[in-house]
């Protein structure tokens, strides 16, 4: 057997009131019994010789140890006090201890110091401190002497399994149902642990990927191994609507998971989706990564491989994606979109797609062979980058038949827009007085509809390449830069503007080549307008002034006469004469106008307390000579007379005018406003409501004119009603001179040719209604609506309307799926009883245009058009919309749509059900962005007819 010596040992002990340190002793053992004997024997022998003589004090100096003593008081009970932190500290053990740091614990219950098990005990609400280790649980063990801790859970009075560890290291936090844990080695054996891991942060957002392990082996801070192991995105941590179930892995937080043969569970049930090996990137910031493509089969083009391709963030402002579809029969397409932003300096994106779309096979009637292709240009400054310059770029240009082409189901909406048009302009300020504002504009417009599309020659493409425009602001050489202006002189002031273009026209097959500058115009045209104001009878505001214009052409146009020689009647011939041309022209002008304010008072107790309209009349005056003097004649023979013209005439701005030109014009501006009490008891002012929020007539009388010497009287105006959930917006052509029977406007008034004082020439109306389930609940102070834009983005770019009224563009691949219910969709979701909480909304749009110039009597276009959604029940929703062309008689683009919110996954399925561009297609998948690629669509092309 062997011997123990026992030792003293300082054992400090922290109370709450106090510190007392108490002697007691330690163990010390040996394996060596006769050292150890002898040993005894001499210090017993010495010590009782030195009993004897007494004692004698040793010359040491007292120096304080530096070395801390452990922790080893007796066993509490249940102590009635408060928890209080305590610190711990290693026991000497003959070597230097791996702590680096104190070790702070407490629990609500007890804590319990065992000497002889050399453990301390916490229960309920226990917790435990070290550097930048955090623990939690129901109950902790600590081994002081081993360094180590055992966490786990406790029972409450039901039996049931409360207060989880919840272990966190740095950023890493683990929830298990036990762990151990060594602070020395700092590694740990964790059971049935949970994580969460924030993943993304990329072109699709951010998303939160939870990591679950029945046995988990923390190697070190940054490795894990991990068996039967499941990941999901699912916000249910308890019971998880689907996972992917992993027998080993490997686990790096905030990096990556690998792991070996994988399969999906669904609702735990195994399904035959799985891999041999797996990879899932787990970095918060953007990676390269492939994307999956969609499969299927087209009936026309074969089987298919859609979406798929790889995205690549090449710097830190900048990414790209590359994407394409392949068909059996030879069709294919790719996409490439950039998109780049530097904060307070920039941000854009570039997008270009192509597309060669086969039909049929070569050698039968039918075959064709065409390409399509889209560019899309988006760039837009910080002003704070550079105050007084400006670059701004928004392109949209390609193929005439792309949208209506594309193979895309993204591109249903913008198959019924009819026109492209693109911007890109730079713009520099001089701040120094006078100072000048300059800019560079290329412009671009091209027309798309079904008739320019079939007609190969129609030039349907209008470009400026560029515009350069400058103007100079406004000088007033009579009056002092920084004083008040006062009088006709003082107000006098001048300004110079320039506007120089270079402007063509083209069609789709000589677009981008050369042939599309062969009827390009150049044009400047200088202006120096002159103007004051000065107030009448202080409630007239007049204005004076006049213009000097000079404008410049590269090349004018003489015109002669080609007489006939046979038979057939002569030709005018025009001879393009190239250089440098110019005229010059004025014109001079007065105006005067007030504001008259109308109010009707009904009285405050009134409903309506009172009615004001505001009339804004103005009388304006404009003189302009004739300029014969840029104008020659040549003899048509044929007619017998002399025919005058201006070799400005065909150019870019065009000919001077021939003739003096001496009217007068008037107009009338009007809005009517009332002032009703609120329906809030708690307002304190009426609340004004619109009733037209402009009505304008305008015309005018030419003194100059032989004939036809009044104007027609124009109407326009709009306003907004029903809690502007409606827009009203109209105009109006009304002529008082009559037409004879081939359509022409004579000298006679119609009242006097047996018609109304004014006849409709011309009408038109716009209406847009919005009304939702919200509009008749009761209003909330910040009410957060739900923000649909971003469903639009890529149709509003694209030209097409912000709104779903031709149909929605659902694109899974490449825009993550909101999620509604947030982080509570682990919970129940409120199912209300019928007819009660309901959401839905409901958008109009009717339109119509109406010509009668020459008794057409026939409207040019006249539709109706309507979309809306119903959540039936909190997941699922449907909706529509459709519209119907009156004069064409016929429904317009029509949409149904079908959407089932299933926790982590979403379903919808959308049909295009009669029309040229009939299809149906449907979508399952998750809707995480980091398992995005776990998903099933099928889809049908539209049976496209040629327009």
């Amino acid at each position: 057997m062997g011997f123990v010596i026992y030792g003293p040992l300082a054992i400090i002990t922290k109370t709450p009131s106090q510190t007392v340190t108490k002697i007691g002793y330690i163990a010390l053992q040996s394996n060596n019994r006769h050292l150890v004997l002898l040993v005894l024997l001499f210090v017993g022998v010495w010590s009782a010789v030195a009993q004897e003589d007494g004692l004698i004090p040793l010359p040491i100096k007292a120096e304080q140890d530096t070395i801390i003593a452990p922790l080893y008081p007796n066993p509490i009970k249940k102590d009635t006090l408060p928890a209080q932190d305590s610190t711990a500290v290693v026991p000497i053990n003959g070597k230097q201890p791996l702590l680096l740091d104190k070790i702070r614990y407490k629990a609500k219950d007890y804590v319990k110091l065992s000497q002889k098990d050399q453990k301390i005990y916490l229960y309920d609400e226990a917790e435990i401190y070290y550097q930048d280790t955090e623990l939690k649980a129901g109950k902790i063990t600590m081994d002081y002497v081993k360094n180590e801790v055992y966490a786990g859970r406790i029972k409450d009075s039901l039996g049931n399994y409360t207060q989880l560890p919840f272990f966190k290291q740095g950023d890493n936090e683990v929830r298990p149902d036990s762990i151990r844990f060594n602070f020395d080695t700092e590694k740990a054996l964790i059971f049935n642990s949970r994580t969460e891991q924030q993943a993304g942060l990329g072109q699709l957002g951010s998303d939160a990927m939870k990591v679950y392990a029945e046995v988990t082996k923390k190697e070190n801070d940054s490795v894990y191994f991990m068996s039967e192991a499941k990941i999901t995105t699912s916000k249910d941590t308890v019971n998880p609507d689907y996972y992917i179930r992993l027998r080993k892995a490997k686990f790096v937080p905030k990096k990556k998971v690998i792991a070996g043969f994988s399969n999906l569970y669904i609702a735990d049930v195994p399904t035959p989706i799985g891999l041999p090996f797996a990879y899932f990137p787990l970095t918060t910031g953007r990676t390269a990564g492939l994307m999956m493509p969609t499969f299927g089969n087209d009936p026309n083009r074969g089987y298919f491989l859609q979406n798929g391709g790889y995205y690549v963030p090449f710097s830190e402002y900048a990414d790209i994606t590359l994407t394409g579809d392949f068909y059996t029969n030879g069709s294919y397409g790719f996409r490439t979109q950039s998109v780049y932003t530097k904060r307070y300096r920039y941000r854009g994106n570039v997008n270009f797609r192509y597309e060669n779309l086969v039909t049929s096979q070569k050698g039968f009637d039918d075959y064709s062979n065409s390409t399509a292709y889209n560019i899309q240009i988006s760039h837009s400054q910080d002003q704070k980058a550079s105050p007084n310059s400006q670059f701004s770029a928004s392109v949209n240009l390609g193929s005439s038949s792309y949208y209506q082409q594309s193979l895309n189901q993204v591109n249903l909406p913008l198959t019924q827009n009819n026109n492209l048009s693109s911007s890109i302009s730079y713009s520099k300020t001089f701040p120094a007085y006078p100072s000048v504002n300059m800019s560079l504009t290329a412009t671009h417009s091209q027309n798309t509809s079904p008739s320019a599309r079939e007609n190969p020659d129609e030039k349907n493409i209008q470009m400026t390449l560029p515009t350069f425009q400058a103007s100079m602001e406004r000088i007033f050489p009579f009056a002092k830069r920084d004083g008040i202006k006062k009088g006709v002189i003082q107000n006098v002031n001048f300004q110079y503007d320039v506007n120089a273009r270079n402007q063509l026209t083209t069609n789709d097959a000589e677009f981008f080549t050369a042939k599309m500058f062969d009827d390009a115009k150049f044009g400047a045209r200088h202006r120096i307008p002159i103007s004051t104001n000065f107030k009448v009878a202080k409630f007239f505001s007049v204005s004076m002034g006049g213009s000097y214009e000079d404008v410049w052409a590269l090349e004018t146009f003489r015109q002669r006469y080609q007489p006939a020689t046979d038979a057939d009647r002569g030709i005018v011939v025009r001879d393009t004469i190239p250089g440098f041309d110019r005229y010059n022209t004025y014109n001079l002008s007065a105006s005067i106008g007030t504001t008259i304010y109308g109010t009707f008072t009904f009285g405050e107790d009134k409903k309506i307390q009172a009615i004001r309209h505001v009339m804004r009349p103005s009388l304006s005056y404009g003189y302009a000579p004739s300029f014969d003097q840029f104008y020659d004649e040549y003899f048509n023979s044929d007619l017998d007379e002399l025919v005058q013209y201006s070799r400005f005439e065909g150019t870019l701005n065009g000919a001077p005018s021939l003739g003096k030109s001496n009217s007068l014009s008037f107009s009338l501006a009007n809005t009517l406003e009332a002032k009703v009490t609120d329906k809030d008891s708690t307002a304190t002012e009426a609340k004004k409501v619109p009733i037209l929020s402009n009505f304008n007539l305008s015309t005018g009388y030419n003194f100059e004119s032989d004939s036809l010497k009044i104007s027609p009287l124009r109407i326009n105006g709009g306003t907004n009603i029903l809690n502007n959930k409606m827009s009203i917006n109209f105009s109006a052509g009304l002529d008082p001179y009559a037409i004879d029977n081939n359509g022409r406007r004579i000298n006679t008034f119609n009242i006097n040719n047996g018609g109304s004082l004014l006849r409709l020439t011309a009408a038109n109306i716009n209406i847009g209604y919005s009304i939702d389930s919200k509009t008749f609940g009761k209003k909330k102070e910040e009410e957060e609506e739900e923000d649909e834009a971003g469903a639009y983005d890529y149709v509003a770019q694209s030209g097409g309307r912000d709104d779903d009224l031709f149909g929605r563009a659902d694109n899974y691949d490449n825009r993550l799926i909101d999620d509604k219910y947030g982080e509570d969709e682990d919970e129940d979701v409120e199912n209300p009883p019928y007819a009660t909480k309901i959401p839905w909304n409901f958008r109009l749009a009717y339109s119509a245009s109406y010509f009668n110039s020459a008794r057409q009597n026939e409207f040019s276009s006249h539709s109706l058009m309507f979309s809306g959604d119903i959540e039936l029940s909190p997941r699922w929703k449907v909706g529509g919309s459709s519209g119907y062309d009156f004069k064409n008689k016929g429904f317009t683009l029509t949409q149904l749509r079908f959407e089932r919110d299933l926790k982590s996954f979403r379903m919808n399925f959308n049909w295009t059900p009669f029309g040229t561009y009939s299809r149906w297609y449907f979508f399952i998948g998750i809707k995480s962005s980091l398992l995005s690629d776990l998903k099933w669509e099928n889809r049908s092309q539209p049976s496209r007819r040629r327009r």
